[in-house]
């Protein structure tokens, strides 16, 4: 084998598998819309903010507190709803989402933190967890030839025992078509078939000799990884389809990018896209830094809104906002804020969401969830049910131990108009 080909074998291992659609049918669908029965979203598109953003200077501003910081709160489109005055767009927009501000863990270390945002679960060294991705194309199906979940800007979370086939599709840098998808040097598609076939051949050898399970599920991602090299709809990773007015719009970032490519993807019929904005860390310069990624996320997610809503793709389309965890009311000798899981904000819109809404509450610090808390599996079982799957529906890991999509979560009905 060529270095070219070991390097595309590579790529075929590590990508996940590929699905554009799932649910029901188009058809089905508008059938269903048509009688005005509520059906599934069929899309879900995850804004997360890697390293935990500060609740108290995002969506439960707590101004006139010593704890508040310099950042002034301002009215929305929603009665009695304030916001950040570095988020107007959203605040414009408000009508659209709900804010839940009573969401509550008790992982507070980033690593754990992302693991039970990314699966439902906290982590255990016996289980490998499988992201909420992976649930969604295991109970869903695999049909089309773009991957079925796509992570922009990673930290993309596998799929745990529920099989490669099912894990992300991980894409660095939005804006551009993912590498290793052309035949190669010296490659046609008659010469790469033969050597698919050849693979094959040495792939269902070692099946046959050792029972190893594992074969399937690569022979499964090279098949999706195939159609998708071969894919018309490729071309939904090539931004510069779209019109300079319409990337202004998404704001000049990597994560405007990410939510442009996103709402491509779910045009395209790719189920799942995660968009990563990093740097909310912010143990240090909390309120230049938290501003500055507040300009980024502001024209992003209200542009990706305002298209789903103009390519009638809202209604079909769950976004999901939130990230590891809150930060202290305490803002500490650097100006920052630190890790605070018992308190923090997420946001939903579109599908049936009821928008213009604020559920749940904290104190007038923010330190604690007063009423109506939230967890995580909470949070997982009302996107579950947002998109049609069950979070009941058990699955057994290799060891025999019975797992469901969520941790015990109930969904939160009052979310859903």
């Amino acid at each position: 084998m060529t270095q070219a080909h070991l390097r595309r074998r590579s790529l075929l291992a590590g990508a996940a598998a590929t699905v554009t659609l799932g649910g029901l049918s188009g058809v089905g669908r508008r059938a269903a819309r048509a009688k005005g029965q509520v059906t599934a979203a069929d899309h879900l598109i995850v804004l997360w903010m890697q390293g935990g953003a500060s609740h108290i200077d995002t969506f439960d501003p707590k101004p006139g507190t010593k704890e508040g910081g310099p950042f002034r709160a301002i009215e929305t489109k929603t009665p009695g709803l304030q916001i950040c005055e570095h988020l107007p767009g959203l605040a414009a927009r408000s009508d659209r989402f709900a804010v839940v501000r009573s969401m509550t863990s008790k992982e507070g270390n980033h690593d754990r933190a992302r693991h039970l945002g990314h699966t439902g679960y906290a982590p255990n060294p016996t289980v490998a967890h499988p992201a909420f991705g992976a649930w969604f194309s295991h109970q869903k199906g695999q049909p089309g030839d773009l991957p079925h979940y796509v992570s922009v800007a990673g930290p993309a979370h596998d799929a745990g025992f529920l099989g490669v086939q099912h894990g992300p599709f991980v894409l660095r840098k939005p804006g551009q078509r993912p590498d290793h998808t052309g035949y190669g040097f010296g490659v046609d598609r008659d010469r790469f078939d033969r050597r698919l076939k050849a693979l094959d051949f040495v792939d269902r050898q070692f099946a046959a000799q050792t029972g190893d399970a594992s074969v399937a599920s690569r022979d499964a991602v090279y098949t999706r990884s195939v159609r998708m090299m071969r894919s018309e709809h490729l071309q939904a990773f090539d931004l510069g389809a779209e019109s300079a007015s319409v990337r202004q719009r998404y704001g000049d970032s990597d994560f405007g990018r990410g939510c442009l490519l996103a709402r491509r993807l779910v045009e395209t019929g790719v189920p799942m896209v995660e968009v990563t904005l990093n740097g909310w860390d912010t143990h240090t310069d909390n309120f230049t830094r938290s501003e500055k990624l507040m300009g980024k996320l502001d024209p992003a997610m209200s542009a990706l809104l305002d298209d789903l809503k103009a390519h009638d793709l809202h209604r079909r389309t769950l976004v999901l906002w939130m990230g590891d965890f809150g930060r202290t009311p305490r803002i500490n000798g650097n100006e920052g804020r630190d890790h605070h899981p018992r308190a923090w904000s997420a946001v939903l819109a579109g599908g049936q969401v009821r928008g213009g809404q604020v559920y749940g509450t904290t104190d007038a610090r923010g330190a604690e969830v007063v009423k109506s808390p939230v967890t995580v599996p909470d949070l997982f079982a009302t996107v579950a049910m947002q998109l049609g799957l069950d979070p009941a529906a058990t699955e057994y890991t290799p060891a025999g131990r019975p797992l469901s999509l969520t941790d015990h979560g109930s969904q939160v009905r009052a979310l859903v108009g």
